[in-house]
């Protein structure tokens, strides 16, 4: 789903990003994990049989992954860097197209930046935020 947030709605639905952001470097954590548990079969004496089944847990927990990734995309925040913790909001400043732009550890929604200018170009969302729809 695509929309435009403003401050305000970007930190309305903050919590639940957050959240669903957190489950995100959860399920990371249970694909290297499996992955770690198959490379351990390959340099072991085991069966094919417990390859394969390793393989088969490591396809469901990366498929889990990219769920978890879609269920964050659904609220219209797109996930810019999982290992840096950096999501965005679309958003509108004045007549040009904007990124609100969080970062993990942060509690609201404190500062954007132009399209093409990234987590380099922020600048802080100042008290004339009524210029970002």
């Amino acid at each position: 789903m695509f929309k435009y947030f403003t401050v305000q709605t970007a930190n309305e639905i903050l919590p639940l990003v957050i959240e669903r952001y957190a489950n995100i470097k959860k399920q990371k954590n249970e694909v290297i994990k499996a992955e770690q548990e198959l490379q351990v079969t390959l340099t072991d004496n085991n069966t094919f049989e417990k390859y394969v089944v390793l393989k088969q847990k490591l396809n469901e927990e990366l498929s889990k992954f990219y769920k978890t990734i879609q269920e964050l995309e659904e609220t219209g925040v797109v996930m810019k860097g999982l290992d840096q913790g950096l999501l965005d909001f679309p958003s509108k400043r004045f007549d040009e197209e904007v990124w609100l732009c969080w970062k993990e550890g942060e509690t609201k929604i404190k500062f954007w930046h132009e399209k093409d200018s990234g987590f380099n170009g922020r600048k802080p969302v100042s008290v004339d935020a009524e210029s970002l729809i």
